[in-house]
């Protein structure tokens, strides 16, 4: 069949995104789903930092590839074996494809999964296969989800089914910047009523450990940005306090407000610099995330005695340390009870055609989520 898709042919590309057009939007081929595979009609797709990651050449991976990877769609037709979905449901994709039986999946750790990390890394889907192509160009798939296509292929592992009544544009968002930054408060800190929150960085993902930091009874919570509109939003969403990042106390100022330093402190930028900030407002005994990606050549540098005389803990957190079929329904029954406000992370809807100058807005730090509809 014919698809529309957003494709990523060659990385580093000069800004303005508008201009250069690092993502080539076309119709392309799609092959129908092989042995455990599902063709899925997405209907919204988030704009996230992972792709800009790829697209900016920090986070490489094998070209050319179509992009996208945050997003809901309705099944239209099963591969061979498929049991778990019917044409006409409703799923969101999960951007790491769980196999269920390597060492990480059988100790309830599936982000960590050793088989779909292989896949993802090789653009491939779980099973080994490629979907897309055009002539004899077989194109690779963003993290088994390649969701800038009006139609794709994911493996059966790469999907949770969703009640269809939760309109699919809101859905999108769970698959990546909710389930990463709730999943980040409630997995990976395992953030205690009382205790203290600071954000570090407040696109969709640290935005959604604000209102997870608001729903696991965390008080104060402290936002910190250099985007006084994020910081605005951040206090609608439940932030008590608002930092301004650019500041030269920022650090001092969280010490300030909190008595020394907040327990759990959340970086979602993908800077080593943030990321050694977000440490440094750590309390003694406290605990820091990390959810952010930083290109790998980079480095932290901290003192590395506090991690013994202070009782530190340094986390990283890889898709909130999820459970995707355990933790997406679990986080949409909060939203639906009006415990996770995920539709106010939205800051606007587009087009495919739209996109490159999407990933422009999203660089500049202007918007939170953007929206892709199809």
């Amino acid at each position: 069949m014919k698809t529309r898709a957003a494709v990523l042919c060659e990385m580093g590309k000069p800004q303005p995104y508008r201009e250069s057009k690092p993502l080539e939007v076309g119709e392309i081929d799609l092959e129908g789903p092989g042995p455990g595979e599902v063709l899925v009609q997405v209907m919204a797709a988030g704009v996230c930092h992972s792709d800009l990651s790829v697209i900016n050449a920090s986070r490489p991976r094998v070209m050319p590839m179509v992009m996208g990877h945050e997003a809901a769609g309705i099944v239209r037709e099963l591969g061979q074996g498929v049991t778990d979905f019917a044409p006409g449901d409703h799923v969101i994709f999960s951007f790491v494809p769980m196999c269920g039986r390597c060492a990480y999946c059988a100790i309830g750790r599936p982000a960590l999964c050793e088989t779909g990390n292989r896949a993802n890394t090789a653009g491939t889907l779980l099973g080994g296969g490629r979907r897309f192509r055009r002539g004899d160009t077989l194109f690779n798939h963003h993290l088994g989800v390649s969701a800038f296509s009006q139609f794709t292929v994911a493996a059966q592992e790469s999907l949770v089914r969703i009640d269809p009544d939760l309109p699919l544009e809101e859905a999108a968002l769970f698959g990546c910047a909710v389930i990463t930054g709730v999943g980040a408060v409630f997995n990976t800190a395992r953030v205690e009523p009382g205790t203290s929150v600071a954000v570090f960085g407040l696109g969709g993902v640290g935005l959604s450990s604000v209102i997870g930091a608001l729903a696991a009874g965390a008080n104060p919570i402290l936002a910190v940005d250099l985007v006084p509109s994020k910081l605005e939003l951040a206090r609608r969403i439940g932030a008590t306090h608002t930092v301004d990042a650019s500041a030269s106390d920022a650090v001092e100022q969280i010490k300030e407000l909190t008595g020394g330093g907040v327990d759990y402190a959340f970086e979602s930028v993908g800077h080593e610099g943030v990321l050694a900030q977000a440490y440094a407002a750590t309390r003694r005994g406290g605990t820091t995330v990390t959810v952010g990606l930083p290109h790998p050549s980079r480095q932290l540098v901290i003192p590395a005695v506090s991690l013994v005389a202070e009782e530190r803990t340094l986390r990283g957190s890889y898709m909130g340390s999820a459970v995707p079929r355990r933790d997406i329904p679990r986080y949409i029954a909060m939203y639906r009870a009006k415990r996770l406000p995920v539709d106010a992370l939205v800051s606007r809807h587009l087009a495919l055609d739209e996109i490159n100058s999407s990933f422009d807005s999203l660089d500049s730090g202007a918007v939170a989520r953007q929206v892709v509809r199809f």
